[in-house]
């Protein structure tokens, strides 16, 4: 048989635990310290929440602010001129008389000069936009693309000047009948402000693509090119619709380029080798002349301004839809 062991009585526990003191306080510490760390951290999270919010109604009530002032005006714009008269006139000549205040020879400028932008930039930015995007290596990208996003930190009034003093004298080599400000000049500015924004929302969407869609067409033997224009442009066409119309809503809102570069004569004519006037510009026009406060013709700032805001928004919700309508979910 074994000896049997000795039994030990149970050690006493020490004193503090043996009051109660050190279990409670350790107790006590942490459910403070943890109550005042919540504490802290609802507090962060409410201070966040009110300043998110703070943020966004400030964006908000700037558009409702924006609104109310054009709404205004143009009200009382339109009391005294007959919309009829302002959407189907053909003349623009509010400050003399007599007053005429047909708005197409501005709108006829402003979308002769954004179709214009629009046919250098579009294409022009989403064949480099497929270019950085499938053929350049990476170094090639990190090169190209900054000094083509470059072009988007250029003053406007910058852009203004090349298009008086290079970009028309060019002009004139080849068309000699072309005037000093002409809408032709305008437009290739106005082309070449929006190229990096057509080229880098379009190589965006066009780096969304998944690969896995790339390797598919490779393993049927399509070429690069095939990949590119019959898989990956198609893939991405609703961002690349989407750039394009915010694009050429940048183009209809240019103001001093177009000021400086296409003129300010009012005139209703698709030649781009003409001078015309945008909306835009006639804004600028009268905001430095001395034109009264609350007269008609201050008024017709308002008028323009709103059918330009109008036109704007038009646009941006048509590339909302547009986005939706063709986005392509991918796993």
């Amino acid at each position: 048989m074994l000896p049997r062991q000795k039994e030990t009585e149970p050690s006493a526990p020490p004193a503090s635990v043996a009051q109660g003191v050190l279990p409670f306080s350790v107790r006590v510490n942490g459910t403070r310290r943890s109550a005042v760390s919540g504490a802290m951290g609802r507090g962060r999270e409410a201070l966040a929440r009110w300043v998110c919010f703070v943020c966004a109604f400030l964006s908000v009530a700037t558009t409702a602010g924006i609104i109310f002032v054009l709404s205004e005006e143009t009200i009382g714009f339109f009391q005294q001129v007959s919309p009829i008269a302002f959407f189907t006139g053909t003349e623009w000549a509010p400050l003399f008389a007599p007053a005429r205040f047909g708005v197409l020879p501005l709108l006829c400028g402003t979308f002769l000069v954004a179709v214009g932008a629009g046919l250098f930039a579009l294409p022009v930015g989403l064949l480099s936009a497929i270019y950085l995007s499938e053929y350049a290596s990476p170094r090639v990208r990190g090169i190209v693309k900054p000094m083509l996003e470059i072009l988007a930190g250029i003053p406007t009034v910058v852009y203004g000047y090349f298009g008086v003093f290079f970009v028309t004298p060019l002009l004139r080599r080849f068309f000699p009948n072309i005037d000093v400000f002409n809408a032709a000049s305008g437009a290739i500015v106005v082309g070449i402000m929006i190229l990096p924004l057509v080229s880098s929302l379009c190589e965006d969407a066009l780096s969304a693509v998944p690969r896995a869609l790339r390797e598919g067409g490779y393993g049927l033997g399509s070429t690069k090119m095939e990949v590119s224009t019959k898989i990956v442009v198609p893939a991405a066409l609703s961002g690349i619709m989407a750039s394009f119309i915010l694009a050429l809503s940048r183009a209809i809102g240019e103001t001093m380029a177009v000021t400086l570069a296409a003129g300010a004569t009012p005139k209703l004519t698709l030649n781009p080798a003409e001078s015309i006037q945008t909306m835009t510009a006639y804004i600028v026009q009268v905001s430095l002349g001395d034109t009264p406060v609350g007269s008609l013709g201050y008024q017709t700032i308002f008028a323009v301004g709103m059918t330009l805001f109008v036109i704007t928004l038009a646009m941006n919700i048509l590339a909302a839809r547009l986005v939706k309508r063709f986005r392509n979910v991918y796993q």
